[in-house]
């Protein structure tokens, strides 16, 4: 009898342990919530101009942005903010549709996964045919490709192939929504045949990545892009998928460093294992939202994780400004061996390479 009431205990205070673990994502101080800051954010990029790539198309980081405006948005079932979303897209058809990205380059087709998000929910073929332009120019390759991006076709990648940190997401994001949006499985396929590529060629022996091969540093918010792409990846496969164990392995190993080299404040630096560099905003995001989906889903402990994110989350509110601009967020930066250039990289209220992961957190805090 008295071994039953034991064994009774032990399972009661488990359950006890698992709904205070569940309740750490869930309930957060006024002003926190991620139903308030996702809905200031939200709010502020609808109302904002077009974020372009030398003035002529649709910059990536305004595609981030608007792919998280329209899933937080989804979370909360904010239909006037849905339409207001749209709305803002549908000049692309008409007298905005100059600033189109051509389908020449990763970070240029990386548009077409918004116009596939959107696909699915107003079911407008336009959408459907626009974003799969963007995804199936990704793997046909043009008649003046140069030798080298022939040459990754050839092994079955995307000639768009740079082996540059940020493209395991803009790659992958676009076959992603391709893969929801028709269920063919040749866009799953293809995003994990890159993302285990890169990852072998990428992933140093303490599970992150460095900016380049040629440039030993492991700057956030290149590493933000693996951190992000992996668990919306492996969200969409099936259990079996082949390819599958090889990016959870890579995922796992990742998370575990995170896990130690965050600051005390809850934050990340500008470069990850660098104590006395700056807490940058949108590299702290993307880990953040990769933390928040492993407890969900599973993948990562909860009891060790759930805190952590928590803790990054609370980190992260007080860098939105009055005006809704995340700030101290590391610019637009090409690689350089050079540790200084690194530290001295401007940091710019309202980049939306930190509005973006700000959005995917709020979205991802509001459950599955």
């Amino acid at each position: 009898m008295l071994k039953k009431s034991f064994l009774f205990f032990l399972a009661v205070c488990s359950l006890q342990l698992l709904s205070a673990q569940e309740n750490v994502l869930k309930s957060f101080p006024k002003g926190s919530t991620p139903k308030e800051v996702g809905k200031r954010l939200a709010d502020h990029f609808v109302g904002s101009r077009h974020d372009l790539y030398f003035g002529q198309w649709v910059h990536y980081a305004s595609v981030c942005s608007w792919n998280g405006a329209i899933d937080y948005a989804l979370k909360v079932n904010d239909k006037k903010l849905i339409k207001q979303l749209e709305n803002k897209f549908e000049p692309f058809f008409t007298y905005e549709k100059a600033l189109l990205p051509p389908m020449n380059h990763v970070d240029y087709n990386m548009f077409g996964s918004l116009a596939l998000k959107l696909y699915q929910i107003n079911k407008d073929e336009r959408y459907k045919e626009l974003g799969l332009q963007y995804a199936d120019t990704q793997w046909e390759v043009p008649a003046n490709a140069k030798a080298e991006e022939k040459a990754w076709a050839e092994k079955g990648h995307s000639w768009q192939t740079r082996l540059w940190i940020d493209d395991m997401y803009m790659i992958t994001v676009v076959q992603g929504e391709a893969y929801k949006v028709t269920g063919d499985k040749k866009y799953l396929d293809r995003a994990a045949k890159e993302m285990v590529m890169y990852l072998d060629e990428l992933q140093r022996p303490n599970g992150l990545f460095y900016h380049a091969p040629d440039v030993p540093y492991y700057w956030a918010r290149g590493d933000g892009w693996m951190a992000v792409g992996m668990p919306d990846l492996m969200r969409m496969m099936p259990e079996d998928h082949p390819d599958r164990p090889r990016i959870m392995e890579g995922y796992l190993k990742m998370m575990k460093s995170l896990k130690e080299h965050q600051q005390p404040s809850g934050m990340w630096n500008q470069l990850i294992d660098e104590p006395t560099f700056w807490a940058e905003t949108s590299g702290t995001a993307m880990f953040t939202y990769a933390f928040i989906v492993g407890v969900q889903e599973g993948w990562l402990d909860a009891a060790e994780y759930a805190p952590a994110a928590r803790k990054a989350w609370l980190a992260m509110i007080p860098f939105i400004d009055e005006r809704n601009n995340v700030t101290e967020v590391c610019i637009g930066t090409g690689k350089k061996n050079d540790k200084q250039y690194y530290y001295d990289r401007p940091r710019n209220p309202g980049d939306l390479h930190g509005q973006a992961p700000y959005l995917w957190c709020a979205a991802a805090l509001l459950g599955k």
